[in-house]
């Protein structure tokens, strides 16, 4: 290197040799302050300059900093040491000939300083062949870096693809909603996260594979080849066999979730229609009931116990329409039903099997009724029915009272309340069989004391509605109509009262009650 500096030096300034080699020993020791070579004779007397060429070139054999600057000789010493010991130029001068001789020689001093010139020049040709050898293999061995890099992460990719599509093709279902929507969750997950890793990995793969060839095109190196089945193409064949294998677990995923809604939709369907058809047959059943009352009572009672499993096939019916919310379906055209449908229509037939329990209950005491008419019996039944407002087949204490002043019996409000104690204390309820008793007479024999009540039989002067019109006449004065104040003044119970005031329409003025029309409209 500094042979081919040497010679371009020359060549380029037209310097002698002399003056050439001048000009390296110049810029070798520039950097040094205590130096300043200016020719071969002055400037080396002090051993400073010697001593920095060899530092310029071989830091390693002289610490520059250490020396004590004024010590020409043992500097200069130094120098001529080294020189000899470790780079094989052979001192050629003493000491004394730089440091005690006014001008040394400046032939004797060039011909020593060229000698440096050629063992740093041989020096520097090592190295630049060492240079040439440590660049080329720190390229090989990036080169070799980056195609293991490669193989590697792509070996890692190819096992990531072939690993979860094996996962997919044996991945089963449970076969519900719950499930089947936790596997569609899971694979939107893995291609907003791991999928896109994958794709970030098979770009940069590609960017790694095309900056090793170009780096060994560059250097005109081989193409590389990668190991078999590891190559660009098999990256992007098994990129687009994920990407197929993507879509049929989509598909599946899909497929899966329409096919449970579609379960769900026909299971929920076929148990409701089914539950309506069953609750429908009970109801043909109660309205079919003939024959002797026991025979019909024992039937309706069996009935009423074949209605126990409705309800556990409600709450079934009311899980599987859970399960149908839960799946997103608003839409069933297997079956117009709900639950809350068919809840409705059960309570329907319930009361249906209690009011026709109660019905039989109550026309068996009337069958007993010897001394009263199949109308009257009517009567009182359909009287008793309308005022027992909670369908219970009793009457409390206000409804008595009305149903009662319906049929026009009237009682002072002390003697009432002690007929309605005495039929809670004998019949436990003022039930219809209670009621019956006390309109036929008979709960009055229990009364002694009472019978001062009635001038005459209860049955014998207050069903008629000619009686009950004579009645009402009288009270109103001979009116068209009857007032709340004349019903007051009459002393009818406050709750009989208060039931004719709600019931019996206006005739004209609002406080004035058309008894007429109301009875017309009452009895047939």
């Amino acid at each position: 290197m500094f042979a081919d500096t040497f010679v371009v030096l020359t060549s380029e300034e037209g310097q002698s040799a002399k003056e050439g080699l001048l000009l390296w020993c110049q810029r070798k020791t520039a950097s040094y302050v205590e130096v300043n070579v200016q020719d071969f004779s002055y400037s080396w007397t002090d051993g400073l300059a010697l001593c920095a060429l060899i530092h310029a070139h071989r830091p390693d054999l002289i610490d520059y900093d250490s020396l004590h600057k004024p010590a020409k000789h043992e500097n200069t010493q130094i120098a001529f040491d080294v020189a000899e010991k470790y780079l094989g130029i052979p001192q050629l001068l003493e000491v004394g000939d730089l440091c005690d001789i006014a001008k040394p020689d400046e032939r004797s001093v060039m011909t020593y300083i060229a000698s440096f010139f050629h063992a740093f020049s041989s020096q520097d040709q090592a190295e630049t062949v060492s240079r040439r050898l440590v660049k080329f293999a720190d390229l090989m061995q990036s080169i070799w870096v980056s195609q293991n890099d490669y193989e590697r992460r792509a070996r890692a990719l190819l096992f990531a693809l072939s690993t979860t599509q094996s996962k997919w093709l044996t991945a089963s279902f449970k076969g519900t909603y719950v499930d089947a929507t936790e596997q569609s969750t899971s694979f939107q997950v893995y291609k907003s996260t791991t999928k896109r890793e994958w794709v970030t990995e098979r770009q940069d793969l590609s960017t790694l594979f095309g900056n090793v060839q170009i780096k060994l095109k560059t250097y005109g190196l081989k193409e590389w080849t990668p190991q078999p089945g590891l190559s660009i193409f098999d990256l992007e064949n098994a990129w687009n066999d994920l990407l197929a294998a993507e879509a049929r677990r989509s598909r599946i995923i899909n497929a899966q979730i329409r096919n449970i809604k579609e379960a769900l939709r026909h299971k929920f369907a076929d148990i409701s229609n089914a539950f309506e058809q069953r609750l429908r047959a009970l109801s043909s059943e109660i309205s079919a009931l003939s024959g002797p009352l026991e025979s019909q009572q024992e039937q309706i009672k069996q009935i009423q116990e074949r209605l126990g499993p409705f309800e556990t096939d409600l709450k079934q019916l009311a899980t599987i329409e859970s399960d149908c919310k839960a799946a997103n379906i608003e839409e069933n055209d297997y079956t117009i039903f709900t639950v809350q449908d068919l809840e409705f229509e059960l309570q329907l037939v319930r009361q249906a099997v209690i009011k026709k329990i109660t019905f039989l209950e109550n026309q068996i005491i009337s069958r007993n009724m010897s001394n009263l008419t199949p109308s009257q019996l009517e009567q009182f039944e359909s009287t008793f029915r309308y005022f027992d407002r909670d369908e219970t087949n009793t009457l409390d204490l206000d409804e008595m009272a009305a149903a009662l002043a319906s049929l026009g019996i009237v009682y002072s409000d002390d003697d009432f309340v002690i007929i309605y104690t005495q039929l809670i204390e004998d019949y436990g309820a003022v039930t219809y069989e209670a009621f019956i008793n006390l309109l036929v007479g008979s709960f009055l024999f229990t009364f002694p004391h009472l019978t001062h009540i009635a001038e005459v039989d209860i049955m014998e002067d207050q069903t008629s509605p000619d009686q009950l019109r004579d009645a009402f006449r009288s009270i109103a004065k001979d009116k068209t109509f009857v007032t709340e104040l004349d019903l007051r003044q009459a002393l009818i119970p406050a709750g009989s009262i208060e039931y004719l005031v709600q019931a019996i329409p206006r005739a004209g003025a609002e406080e004035n009650l058309d008894f007429e029309s109301w009875l017309s409209d009452v009895f047939a």
